[in-house]
């Protein structure tokens, strides 16, 4: 197995006043040539938008671009048509493809804070969709739930390229095992809450890591954690 630590204390930050944005990877003002994405996860930002602020309609063109809600409520507006309003325990993808715009702002009186993730996408320059669901975390208890698949179906939100994303909600001593194909795959693991282990390598809050070279990762919950997992293409 080979890893990659990405600890919170050394993320790059934007700070904007009405937002707080803690960048994994190079992302707008911050540039680190040696943090440019793992595999085809190009972008992790870890945002927190004030009441009453957000972004303003912006493009988007071939990027698969997921906003998972850790907290407050966001609205969401775009060109395709939609205009609706996501909270906690909602994730929505947007397959920009050919061209969309979109904007969001925290219409909630409490800070937003989500996960803003970039995934390069498998075929260009399809036709651009929307998508949303709801994960109630009631139903994720000691649970690796998938959010996000490159397989179609109702239960999570469809990706254009051979990925995977699982949010998990666990109590102090649980386990659980993850397989994937080695071959071309990688795992982004990031912690959102409390303390875990993966292979027996700690994570705190906020710290992520990426791993490699291996088959079968073994998660412990060394309190009550809740913790995010994406499987994505590493060689292309």
């Amino acid at each position: 197995m080979r890893f990659k630590y990405y600890k919170a204390g050394d993320r790059g930050l934007k700070d904007l006043g009405w937002l707080q944005s803690n960048l994994t990877f190079s992302f707008s003002n911050f540039y680190d040539p040696v943090e440019r994405g793992f595999g085809l996860l190009r972008v992790f930002n870890d945002d927190f938008v004030t009441p009453e602020h957000g972004f303003g309609l912006h493009p988007h063109n071939n990027m698969e671009i997921i906003s998972i809600m850790l907290a407050g409520s966001m609205n969401h507006i775009d060109t395709l048509g939609y205009k609706e309003v996501v909270k906690k325990d909602w994730v929505q993808i947007m397959s920009a493809g050919s061209g969309l715009r979109h904007e969001e702002h925290n219409v909630g009186q409490d800070q937003v804070n989500f996960l803003q993730i970039w995934i390069e996408p498998k075929l260009q320059n399809i036709m651009p969709r929307y998508q949303r669901r709801y994960f109630p975390e009631a139903d994720r208890v000691n649970k690796l739930v998938t959010v996000v698949s490159s397989e179609e179906g109702q239960a999570h939100c469809w990706i254009n390229q051979n990925a995977k994303l699982s949010l998990g909600y666990f109590e102090r001593g649980e386990e659980i095992r993850y397989s994937f194909n080695p071959l071309n795959k990688g795992v982004f693991i990031f912690s959102i809450q409390g303390s875990i282990q993966v292979n027996g390598k700690p994570l705190n809050a906020r710290d992520a890591m990426g791993i490699w070279e291996t088959d079968t990762i073994a998660i412990n919950a060394l309190e009550e954690s809740r913790f995010l997992v994406i499987e994505v293409p590493i060689n292309h």
